[in-house]
């Protein structure tokens, strides 16, 4: 069932009325998605417009209790409950059909019924779609709404499951795996010319995206982040530590980490690594409790405070083998002044000078011979993250992002 929050505020004159449709609830902020998604509704609000959200909520039996977040009571919020499991009847059923299931399972027509009554009660210059999940709304968007929709895209998705599998051994789940990047491009490639505009996080995906064929506008807008959020605290970081946080029910980081603990955990409980190994993040699963060992290396799950945790921390490792678009938490990484290890696809988008504000490894050799410098040289370590800091203070401040969103959404207009 839907949950209302109508908390709107009067704003300026002139100013923008924007509805953000999201496949997810991005409170609280605490992974990638709800990150940029919570940076660019407080980066339209600061700037005077009115923005209504709508919240697709897959959490809905989680027994966890968040403190309202501020940012509620300068927006229309709605949320609405919907079950994503997919029962093994519907998986092999899904088999024999030409749709990505992982894209079918976020549609539902009681979501639909309710988005289309907002857009009939109120009127929107922009509707922005948040990622591919909630395009399959796209039709009903147009029927019931005469306002720009703008699709921004948090990754290609196909890309990403076709980098998935080009990473598997197991010749069936590599099989499946191309299967769903297959139907997931078809998806993408024939909704492609039915925005009014497309934003991208990174220059290479607007490469990929016209050489798929768009002939609407493209605008590449980097992840934008408070800086004000972000205050390293130097005196407060344990040196040498290697960390890692992420998401786990995210292929992309599960694979990563799973990779690098296959490579290095010898290496840090017995070998040359001389240091203490954190991982950290969301539905990290029971069976990473094995790799624990006391004194070395320390699986924490979920952190009640991940700037403070990162802050407390001082080597970064981003070991993405998959995946796309650009990584919020390297970039919150940076803004927190941090040492970041990274392969080239964890890093990408981001105009980094390798050596100077991060490190790219690509394989075991180098993300070795990476840790064993910034492990051995404390000072390199943190020239390193004081240039990253100033990396981000120079391209991924939210004021200058959003205008240049705003700059977009007028183009469109």
């Amino acid at each position: 069932m839907p949950r209302l929050i109508p908390l709107a505020k009067p704003v300026i004159n002139n100013a923008l009325r924007i509805l953000i449709l999201t496949h997810r609830v991005p409170f609280p902020q605490n992974g990638g998605y709800p990150i940029v998604v919570g940076n660019t509704i407080k980066g339209l609000v600061t700037h005077g417009h009115q923005v209504s959200l709508i919240s697709i909520n897959v959490k809905k039996h989680t027994d966890k209790i968040s403190e309202r977040d501020e940012l509620l009571n300068k927006i229309a919020y709605t949320e609405y409950d919907i079950d994503t499991h997919v029962s093994a009847v519907e998986f092999v059923s899904n088999l024999f059909t030409k749709n990505p299931y992982n894209i079918d399972k976020y549609y539902t027509a009681g979501f639909e019924k309710l988005l289309v009554q907002n857009l009939k009660d109120n009127t929107y210059d922009i509707v922005q779609l948040e990622g591919l999940f909630v395009a399959p709304y796209l039709s009903a968007i147009r029927k019931a709404s005469r306002a720009k929709v703008i699709y921004r895209a948090h990754n290609i998705e196909h890309q990403v499951w076709r980098r998935l599998a080009q990473q598997k051994g197991d010749p069936f789940k590599k099989w499946y795996l191309n299967l769903l990047a297959r139907r997931v491009k078809t998806y993408e490639l024939e909704l492609l010319n039915k925005f009014d505009g497309i934003a991208v996080f990174t220059a290479q995906d607007k490469t990929s995206m016209l050489s798929f064929g768009a002939k609407i506008p493209l605008q590449v807008l980097p992840i934008g982040v408070d800086l004000t959020r972000y205050c390293p605290e130097p005196d407060k970081t344990e040196y040498p530590s290697l960390f890692f946080l992420g998401s786990l029910d995210w292929l992309p980081n599960r694979e990563g980490i799973e990779w690098f603990i296959e490579n290095f955990h010898k290496e840090i409980v017995d070998g040359d690594l001389k240091v203490k190994f954190y991982v950290a993040g969301n539905s990290i699963p029971e069976e990473f409790d094995e790799y624990e060992v006391p004194g070395k290396v320390f699986i924490q799950g979920e952190v009640d405070d991940a700037l403070e945790f990162v802050n407390s921390k001082s080597i970064m490792i981003v070991p993405l083998l998959s995946g796309g678009g650009m990584r919020v938490k390297i970039v919150e990484g940076m803004a927190m002044q941090k040492c970041i290890i990274s392969t080239t696809i964890g890093a990408e988008g981001i105009n980094f000078t390798d050596g100077k504000d991060i490190i790219i490894a690509n394989n075991a050799d180098e993300f070795y011979k990476a840790m064993l410098r910034c492990i051995r040289d404390e000072e390199y370590s943190r020239t390193v993250g004081k240039n990253a800091r100033l990396l981000i203070e120079q391209q991924h401040d939210v004021n200058k992002v959003t205008e240049g969103l705003l700059a977009f959404y007028r183009s469109v207009i």
